[in-house]
């Protein structure tokens, strides 16, 4: 099992080990809710997490039109995991969350058409636009 949780340890998940859908995200919203150039997320059937302790939620309309719910601690308000309308049986949870830098590398880097320049995926597909990449978050 692998453990993600908050800063302050208010909020937590189990998982149940490193996930094959590890993806990097450049689009605007990722950038803004995580305060880097790009947001990486860990892609998990949400009957494989467990979640324990309070969460709020921001929800905002991504670029497919679909809702997407970010859960943070309301102590610290670290996010933490995500839950997009479109991805109903799915659960992204911030790879810098599970805090191991061991922990697998992203497998398809997207929205580069909004990537700083100086940022590099290696080893990953990559994506400027599409339904598929629209769905994740």
């Amino acid at each position: 099992m692998i453990d993600a949780r908050c800063r302050c340890g208010a909020l937590s998940l189990s998982l149940p080990g490193p996930s094959q859908l590890v993806v990097a995200c450049h689009c605007l919203d990722c950038q803004r809710r995580t305060g880097a150039p790009f947001g990486v997320g860990a892609f998990y059937p949400v009957e494989a997490v467990t979640i324990s302790g309070p969460s709020k939620q921001y929800v905002r309309t991504a670029e497919s039109g679909g809702q997407v719910r970010s859960h943070f601690c309301p102590d610290c308000g670290a996010t933490v995991y995500w839950q997009a309308e479109n991805l109903p049986g799915m659960i992204g949870i911030a790879v810098g969350a599970i805090a191991d830098p061991d922990f697998p590398r992203p497998v398809r880097s997207v929205f580069e058409q909004s990537k700083h320049g100086w940022v590099e995926v290696s080893g990953a597909e990559h994506f400027r636009e599409g339904s598929v990449v629209k769905r994740l978050c």
